[in-house]
């Protein structure tokens, strides 16, 4: 596949054969028993559902990383409850080049404030039953991660700030 095909835009470029996994975070957001969801706009899996996030940026804490990229694509406002687990994702070109690697630092949330609206990184967003996901379009990881951070969710709070 070439290049030119794979990004939206001349800053995704910077993303993609690199030399180096980029760290980055996502959070599970519950509210009433609702996991908060937003399609992707851009490369990869653009149009399918995912946690909110992103990358992490220098000086930033894991979890300051995860509720700024909340509050940037979604404008919900958190709380940490717990660490949920790392994500590997590593997307492959024809020729078996590593095209895009992120290792994801993914937490659990509690809702505070916001109801979800789209921005340039997100589409639609809603609160989905997550007893529904397996009918939605949603990137790799995803239901494995939300089934995890319910776990976590009902287990006792430990670390997170």
């Amino acid at each position: 596949m070439k290049p030119d095909r794979i990004f939206a835009s001349p800053a995704d470029r910077e993303r993609i054969y690199p030399p180096y996994p980029f760290l980055a975070v996502s959070l599970a957001v519950f509210r009433a028993g609702r996991v908060l969801l937003a399609t992707r706009t851009k490369p990869p899996y653009a149009g399918a559902f995912s946690l909110p996030g992103g990358l992490v940026e220098a000086g930033e804490t894991l979890q300051e990383a995860a509720l700024r990229e909340l509050r940037e694509e979604v404008q919900v406002e958190a709380r940490i409850v717990a660490f949920n687990r790392h994500v590997e994702s590593i997307e492959r070109d024809d020729e078996g080049g590593i095209l895009r690697h992120y290792v994801i630092a993914s937490f659990v949330g509690a809702w505070i404030a916001g109801e979800g609206a789209p921005g340039p990184e997100a589409g639609e967003v809603i609160w989905a039953e997550p007893s529904d996901l397996a009918r939605l379009d949603c990137t790799p990881h995803v239901l494995a991660t939300i089934e995890a951070a319910e776990t976590a969710l009902k287990a006792p709070m430990r670390g997170a700030s």
